[in-house]
């Protein structure tokens, strides 16, 4: 079913109540949580029943394996059942998406367990079938960008998997699962003003802007609209590109060019071999312009390793000269000023990248089934100059809306990020005063400071005046243990942080075990995914008893609270 045409214009929704289909969801939730906290014992009305949400960060395929194994020991200790809500960012989305892709998955969680880990350890994306995605998404996404070409050829080889269900194939399919909520931040909020709303969450019956309250049927989001009126369909984006959105962030600017560079120059050296096998690129002009391109890509690469690329603008101005007068200018001024200043400016290797793009452009003109390919990766090296990510149509534009920054109305386009970039876990989701959250355990798979999320949390819900525990963590001498309780008073909620690696799990090994699972890696061992998911599964293992203490805590103040009341 075409899903993108599903929705009516008037889905555009200005409220910062929940969705008709998340009250339901959380109405049939709200039985099986009281059956599973009776199974432990604890007696509750649904008046006094703990919201509870599950928090993953991000951190790459160690924040994947991280979560599954975490949530297999909830459900193995029995306490599964007992979440409402599941959110995660950039690497947890990740798990979260492979866990979703059936229906209700916590019913059969050790068989979807199994299967993941095979697909990890075993599994494998072509390049072939990585070029085609590509190409896939350069065809039929207007607003294509590099998210695209991250999902397709850096996340699917990481996942081993091109998931392109769509997010709202999921409704419906989770009434035994906590709700799922994926989130990333607006990039213009972000850099452009400090009164607009950066959070963005995304869900599979609607997605927008968490605390103004502004949102979309998620079969529209990425459609074109104009004052609240749906103008333009677009196909609804895929689970790969979802999880190529949400976590895009697994290194800094400069790694994660280098992984794009790479993996288009494989990508390249894949169809010029294929083509040239199969004598289907004779063509002399688009034997250049392939021969060009890979040069490029290598020039590029080099000047990031700090060599010197002069062979490969040798070798472009070679390929080149005969058709275009420019590149020998080019290549004399870039050589002039390496000679002079020891290396070409990043404005000049922007404009010498652009213009290059436009020769090899013109010299794939015409060449059938491969010229989408050979153009979205010549599109992609101009994006790479404009590091230009996650656009989308902005299903806000030119409404008028009081609670809107105007920065956001007066956008067509918007551009969404990883939120590991500004916050690497999704409070914010689940902060909406809308959901009610009594505790959130919050999973911590983070590189670096195992508490940086929460506090910067806590300081940004102070400036933003949303309730939020006291946050006090130990000495950064000191190793971090296994489970620790920020309590929350009046409307706060309680907060519960575990970090993955820590003195119980690890004991004096946590930066062995943080060596062995760097957040860049592109792969696990079989051994060393069943080795995470053990870690993982330790800290809800050890700590059940203190979670459930907190669980009852959060009961009987509720209790207090409501007689205090009447």
């Amino acid at each position: 079913m075409d899903t993108s045409r599903t929705c009516e214009s008037s889905e555009v929704r200005i409220d910062h109540s929940l969705s008709e289909v998340e009250r339901q969801h959380l109405t049939r939730r709200t039985e099986t949580v009281l059956d599973c906290l009776k199974q432990h014992g604890i007696s509750c009305s649904e008046h006094d029943m703990p919201n509870i949400a599950v928090l993953g960060s991000g951190g790459g395929l160690r924040a994947m394996v991280g979560l599954l194994g975490s949530l297999s020991r909830l459900k193995k200790e029995g306490l599964l059942d007992c979440i409402m809500y599941l959110s995660g960012v950039s690497g947890s989305t990740w798990c979260m998406a492979s866990l979703y892709n059936g229906p209700n998955w916590s019913t059969k969680l050790e068989t979807v367990e199994d299967n993941i880990v095979q697909r990890l350890a075993e599994g494998r994306v072509s390049w072939s079938q990585m070029g085609q995605k590509l190409a896939n998404y350069y065809a039929n996404n207007e607003n294509f960008s590099l998210t695209d070409v991250w999902a397709a050829l850096i996340v699917s080889n990481m996942v081993n998997e091109i998931d392109e269900h769509k997010l709202t194939e999921q409704r419906a399919n989770y009434t035994n699962d906590p709700y799922p909520i994926y989130t990333v931040i607006d990039k213009q909020c972000k850099y452009d003003t400090l009164n607009a709303d950066v959070w963005f969450e995304i869900t599979p019956d609607e997605s927008g802007y968490s605390l103004s309250g502004a949102f979309v049927d998620s079969s529209c989001w990425g459609s074109q609209f104009k004052s609240g009126e749906r103008i333009k369909d677009q196909p609804e984006t895929d689970m790969l590109y979802l999880q190529g959105l949400c976590g895009s962030a697994i290194a800094d600017m400069e790694e994660n060019k280098k992984f794009l560079y790479e993996a288009l120059k494989q990508l390249i050296e894949y169809i010029f071999g294929y083509t040239e096998e199969r004598h289907t690129s004779q063509i002399p002009d688009v034997k250049k312009g392939q021969q060009a391109l890979l040069a490029l890509v290598e020039l590029n690469l080099s000047v990031i390793r700090g060599k010197d690329p002069s062979i490969y603008l040798n070798i472009i101005e070679d390929l080149l000269k005969d058709k275009y007068d420019e590149i020998g200018r080019m290549t004399l001024r870039l050589k002039k000023m390496m000679t002079s200043e020891g290396k070409m400016t990043e404005t000049e290797l922007q404009n010498y990248n652009l213009r290059v793009c436009s020769f090899i452009t013109d010299l794939f003109r015409g060449q059938g089934s491969w010229f989408d390919m050979w153009m979205a990766i010549v599109r992609s090296l101009i994006l790479l100059v404009s590091w230009t990510w996650g656009t989308n149509y902005d299903f806000l534009y030119r409404m008028q809306v009081e609670v809107i920054d105007p920065s956001v109305l007066d956008s067509e386009t918007r551009q969404y990020e990883d939120a590991g970039l500004l916050l690497n876990s999704p409070y914010f989701s689940v902060l909406r005063k809308e959901r009610h959250i009594d505790l959130i355990i919050s999973l911590d798979f983070s590189a670096g400071n195992p508490f940086e999320t929460v506090v910067t949390t806590a300081k940004l819900c102070k400036h933003l005046q949303i309730p939020f525990p006291e946050v006090v963590v130990p000495a950064e001498d000191t190793e971090p243990q296994d489970f620790y309780v920020f309590r929350g008073y009046s409307k706060a909620p309680t907060v519960i942080h575990i970090p993955l690696f820590n003195a119980v799990n690890c004991k004096g090994e946590i930066k062995q075990w943080e060596k062995r699972y760097q957040t860049f890696q592109m792969s696990y061992t079989h051994e060393m995914i069943t080795d995470l998911l053990e870690k993982a599964a330790e800290n809800i293992k050890n700590n059940k008893e203190k979670l459930l203490k907190e669980i009852i805590k959060i009961i009987q103040e509720k209790k207090t609270y409501k007689h205090g009341k009447m």
